[in-house]
């Protein structure tokens, strides 16, 4: 026996196994209760999870099986009744690992695909009453070199598990292609089902009954046809036989005469059609199957923007008219094409924004739940995500549920990565059958979700004849859709067109999307790494895609952090942790949201990048604001905008407008209220928030999607002078006076190794004192000069210059740091807030004054490293029951938060930080972009700190309490 064939019909579970089983892991473990879904790494102290990103966690090569190979079995009493008519399948949702199944001690097979359903027939091992249901999982396999993905390798059943029953006669399968042609806006319906039980019959009497669009359609189940074979020449000689084919009819060639296209007289044509009918695989009707063709219907579409969705139902009729069994699924409508350069979902050249998403529970490992990925959707809907690409395996069907629904682009996903062996699992004929089935399998299970719009033969597992392979199976089985495949095109994105119809990079340099000039659509796979303080540079990605032919946008690299936390206690764990070895450490960080679904202030970034509207000052009069529609299938009618005024004093009272009718990717002019018009001399900014008007499964109404500013020219700080004096600043608020500080908490892209320690090579991060400055770390000068100025009562003006050591090409900030007593509880600036921003991620940062706790500005990025800063700052208070503090500056980049520099550097981890109550404050006059260099492009130059030499003003203010 063997596991049974894939197939996109969604059976309800009639015995719900999830809950408890008896669990042993062998060699060593004794047997002890368990809760199914369940991965035996998040919790048995002799197999932890294992974080590597590349190399396999163990020596051998494919396709050996380590002998070190933990096996986890899992077991349960099910009571079951065999019905007459009836077979009795096991489904087990998805096991991390090499399935082995047994029922009463009788094998029913395997399964070695880690991330799809296996099920399997144990009609003939079930017995009434009680029945012992055996689930073995073997850690390793030669298959295991095929998940080699960039996460926690875990072990156990990962998907839920259940039994249902099905007619011995009964639907098999379904397959329905919804179109939708733009230009007639109209649909056209191909319906295919498949049966089990019948194929073999030559008059079968059955029909299949659809219900779609409000009506009913029936179509007869096709016969067994039997073979053609030529007519046997009678043997008879007692009659003249007469005449039935013309005398000069010649029969030799029919089929390969009507191939070629040569002309035919009505008998032969005929005779032709007659032969290829009965012969020809493609013409011939499958046995077993109905078919549906319904054209001409007046639909409505699907997109990701109006996810509108139509009840399909099939019944499947025996002769005496009763239904013997029967599925539902909810379909959309659309159309996926690539035409030249461009990917047209119903015509239009749509923009991807999208992410990649694995599965991670930080409790539970890859065990995700229904109310998890509903979650996690709609957060991506309210960060203006439209696409999802499924990195790197099928996920669960109630995801692809929840896309259809809610609307995204799906990039669905092949469970193949054979990273660590790129240059020789491709080739391999002994693993062709596994990539065909993986890829087969997703595309069998798939296929009815208007949702998936482009297959995936998998990642990061070099480019061989197995790929090619698989691409011709889909393109043949599933011509709806494109495939890709970034492999294929890694080294030429001119080449590798056998596996992949969209060039779909990695990370690529700006001026590789500038230069390139193709024949495909430009998507990227994976781009805008966002490990840890990260994903500088996104708006740059953005400019091109908006801008340039052929680009279409991507998927940013990633959705969420993989960090575990299997005991509860908020001590989130990465590569290592577990004394994983060989292990790859923080680089599973990089997601835009931490692994407890709260956004990063990246994604912040990417939301007002994503927004369906875009907002511009009318410079006629400015009374008015350009709105743009940025979407390309619904109106604005959906969203409700706020108007308000920053000033330096705050904001005012918002006012909401109604929205403008701005069709698709059109625009319009709305006027600014009159008593907001009034306040706009003294305005730092008007602020535009983009709301929902109505409530959806996603968002109630009025959730804020998008904030949008239009900014003013900013009037300069103006310092008064003050009487010179020489000794330098001490104060009893000050723990530290403020010092001169060139260095940051690195970040994880200052740590890249693309970037070759030269912050390290600087040795700005110890400064030693010395007459007229400092001394590096390797002993270089720096010119550090200061004037005070006294203009009052612990009120100060400091003017700062810099000169730093010849041959410095690039550092990581230029500024003061000073240290707070304890005691100050509270932060309000004038600058670019309210969330963190860095000079080359501010693009969706909003000028205004801003208020916040202190211990609320910084970001906890689990690795600790530079965090919390905002740009653009002239204003600055800190206060609490000590006092308060106060600068006054041009535009500074501003930190405030609970730890020094070196304290960040020494902890390994957020929640290992010792408590403080003491407040650190930087004010740098120059601070370094973020950039992506861990895997993308640096922070562009003008975002590098290159000069040598800097100068500055600031007023610093200190009062206590009366």
């Amino acid at each position: 026996m063997a596991r049974l064939p894939m197939h996109g019909l969604r059976r309800t579970p009639e015995i719900d196994l999830t809950g408890e089983w008896q669990f042993r892991l062998l060699p060593h473990g004794t047997w002890k209760t368990v809760q199914v879904p369940d991965l035996w790494t998040m919790r048995e102290d002799d197999d932890r999870p294992h974080y590597t990103n590349v190399p396999m966690p163990f020596p051998d090569v494919p396709p050996r099986v380590p002998q070190d190979n933990p096996v986890g079995v899992y077991r349960r009493l099910v009571d079951l009744s065999p019905q007459p008519g009836r077979r009795t399948i096991l489904h087990v949702g998805a096991a991390e690992g090499l399935l082995h199944v047994t029922v009463n001690d009788r094998d029913l097979g395997t399964s070695t695909d880690s991330h799809l359903a296996a099920e399997f027939d144990i009609t003939d091992a079930v017995q009434a009453g009680p029945n012992t249901i055996q689930l073995t999982v073997h850690k390793w396999s030669a298959a295991s070199y095929l998940e080699d993905q960039d996460h926690w390798w875990q072990s156990g059943l990962s998907r839920p598990v259940h039994v249902y029953t099905v007619p011995d006669t009964r639907l098999a399968d379904v397959r329905v292609v919804a179109d939708y042609d733009p230009q007639t806006a109209m649909g056209a319906l191909d319906v295919e089902v498949l049966t089990e039980g019948l194929d073999h019959l030559p008059e079968s009497g059955w029909t299949v009954r659809i219900g779609v669009l409000g009506q009913t359609y029936t179509a007869p189940v096709n016969p067994r046809l039997a073979a053609a074979t030529m007519p046997r020449p009678a043997d008879a000689r007692s009659l003249r036989p007469e005449p039935v084919l013309p005398t000069d009819f010649d029969f030799s060639g029919l089929v390969s005469l009507k191939a070629s296209g040569a002309p035919l007289d009505g008998p032969m044509r005929q005779a032709a059609e007659m032969m290829v009918s009965h012969s020809h695989p493609t013409v011939r009707p499958r046995p077993g199957t109905a078919t549906f063709a319904l054209s001409d219907l007046a639909v409505r579409p699907w997109s990701a923007e109006i996810p509108h969705l139509e009840g399909l139902d099939v019944e499947l009729v025996a002769p005496d008219s009763s239904v013997v069994d029967r599925t539902s699924m909810e379909i959309g409508f659309r159309r996926v094409r690539i035409e030249g350069r461009d990917l047209l979902v119903n015509g239009e050249r749509v923009l991807i924004q999208g992410v990649n998403r694995h599965d991670v529970d930080a409790r539970t490992g890859r065990v995700v739940s229904r109310e998890l990925m509903l979650a996690e959707l709609s957060l991506l809907k309210r960060f203006n995500v439209n696409a999802i690409r499924t990195s790197h395996y099928p996920n669960d069907p109630y995801l692809l549920d929840l896309a259809d629904e809610l609307g995204f682009y799906v990039v669905d996903e092949a469970d193949i990565e054979a990273h660590a062996f790129t240059s020789t699992v491709p080739h391999d004929p002994r693993y062709l059958p596994e990539f065909l089935e993986r890829v087969s399998r997703m595309v069998l299970r798939d296929r009815n979700h208007p949702s998936v719009v482009i297959w995936s033969l998998g990642n990061e597992t070099g480019y061989g004849a197995n790929h090619d392979a698989a691409a011709a199976w889909v393109r043949r089985f599933d011509p709806t859709r494109p495939v890709q495949y970034e492999g294929a095109i890694a080294v030429d994105w001119h080449g590798g067109h056998g596996a992949s119809d969209i060039v779909c990079p990695m990370y690529p340099h700006l001026d590789a999307l500038r230069a390139f000039d193709g024949d495909r659509p430009v998507i990227l796979c994976e781009y805008a790494y966002s490990q840890g303080n990260s994903t500088g540079g996104l708006a740059d990605y953005w400019e091109l895609f908006e801008t340039l032919p052929g680009l279409q946008g991507g998927f940013i690299w990633q959705f969420k952090d993989h960090a575990l936390d299997p005991d509860g206690d908020g001590r989130y764990r990465y590569g290592g942790d577990f004394e994983d070895h060989p292990n790859d450490g923080p680089v599973l960080l990089n997601g835009l949201v931490f692994s407890d679904l709260t956004p990063k202030p990246a994604f912040y970034e990417a939301r007002g990048l994503f927004s369906p509207v875009s907002v511009a000052s009318d410079d006629s009069d400015g009374r008015r604001l350009t709105i743009r529609n940025r979407q390309f299938f619904a109106d604005l009618s959906g969203y409700e905008l706020e108007l308000r005024v920053e000033t330096e004093a705050g904001r005012t009272a918002s006012r909401t407008v109604p929205t403008p009718a701005v069709a698709p990717r059109g625009e319009a002019r709305i006027p600014i209220p009159d008593d907001l018009v009034k306040q706009l001399d003294d305005a730092l900014a008007l602020t535009v928030t983009v709301r929902t008007r109505k409530d959806s499964r996603w968002a109630p109404a009025g959730t804020e999607i998008a904030v949008h500013q239009v900014t003013f020219p900013r009037r300069p700080v103006v310092l008064p002078h003050g009487t010179a004096r020489t000794e330098e600043i001490s104060h009893p608020l000050l723990r530290t006076p403020p010092r001169l500080c060139l260095w940051r908490a690195l970040t994880d892209n200052d740590r890249a190794f693309a970037l070759d320690n030269r912050f390290e090579r600087s040795g700005f991060f110890e400064l030693v004192p010395v007459e007229g400055g400092y001394r590096t770390a390797w002993g270089d000068e720096i010119v550090h000069r200061r004037t005070i100025r006294q203009v009052g009562e612990a009120d100060w003006v400091l003017s700062e210059r810099v000169v730093l050591p010849e041959g410095t090409e690039d550092g990581l900030r230029v500024g003061m740091e000073f240290i707070l007593v304890e005691g100050f509880e509270h932060a309000r600036w004038t600058g670019l807030g309210p969330w963190e921003n860095y000079p080359d991620r501010r693009a969706s940062a909003l000028l205004g004054t801003w208020e916040s706790p202190v211990d609320e500005l910084a970001v906890p990025y689990i690795r600790p490293s530079e965090n919390g800063g905002r740009g653009e700052v002239t204003r600055l208070e800190v206060r609490g029951p000590a006092g308060t503090v106060r600068t006054a500056h041009a535009p500074m980049h501003m930190t405030v938060g609970r730890h020094t520099v070196a304290r960040l550097e020494a902890a390994a981890h957020w929640w290992e930080l010792p408590p403080s109550r003491e407040t650190v404050v930087h004010l740098d006059a120059a601070h370094r972009g973020v950039g992506m260099a861990c895997l993308g492009p640096d922070t562009r130059p003008e975002f590098r700190l290159t000069a040598t030499e800097y100068a500055w003003e600031w007023r610093l203010t200190l009062s206590t309490p009366p």
